[in-house]
């Protein structure tokens, strides 16, 4: 397995090898820090815990502190990898050059928070008639039933919260990684707002 945590930029477009017009996701890899290495002999399973974005000096508690080394400045965002393919030793910098030879990837991130919506927009309900005397337009409907059983069943559709939700798509075509930059270029959307945090990984059913 192969990863590395991203920045989305934004979407454009650009032409491929071919001359096609393909819309794409732009995301940032800043340099991911190796943190610490768990072993299956220690911890059970194997992973590297890496980190990215700086705390402010003096603005992280001493629990918090204390994970990080003293060579390594402590990390606003930490995430382990488990069963990673690439070997790196605590303190080290991984960044683009992971995906070297990657074309396809699953991105993971936190889908863009709408607030409290009704069962017309969160679930695709059809509503009832438009008509003047319907008096059911975008209501969600019966929910419960009459005398036997007189409740309604749990994870019935209703009105709620929607969105802000962890999100995967999988096997995103790579079409351009720009080495210089830092930025790797994905066919299609991703989930999350522009300079959201999100998880790029090497696809697992491609």
């Amino acid at each position: 397995m192969l990863g590395l945590m991203a920045r989305k930029v934004g979407m454009t477009q650009v032409f491929d090898e071919v001359g096609n017009l393909v819309p794409v996701t732009v995301m940032r890899v800043d340099p991911n820090v190796v943190i610490s290495q768990k072993t299956k002999e220690k911890d059970g399973y194997a992973a590297l815990v890496m980190g990215i974005d700086d705390v402010k000096t003096g603005k992280s508690s001493k629990p918090y502190a204390g994970q990080f080394s003293e060579n390594i400045t402590p990390k606003k965002t930490v995430k382990e990898f488990r069963d990673y393919d690439k070997e790196a030793a605590p303190g080290d910098k991984l960044g683009i050059e992971v995906f070297e030879g990657v074309r396809y990837v699953d991105v993971s991130g936190m889908s863009k928070g709408k607030g409290f919506q009704g069962v017309m927009k969160r679930w695709g309900f059809h509503g009832g008639r438009a008509a003047h005397g319907s008096k059911f337009h975008r209501e969600p409907g019966s929910t419960g039933q009459c005398t036997s059983p007189g409740h309604s069943f749990k994870n019935i559709k209703l009105p709620g919260r929607m969105g802000r939700e962890n999100i995967t798509t999988l096997s995103l075509r790579v079409v351009k990684i720009d080495s210089e930059k830092g930025l790797i270029m994905v066919k299609g959307a991703v989930p999350g707002l522009n300079q959201g945090l999100v998880t790029v990984r090497a696809a697992v059913k491609r």
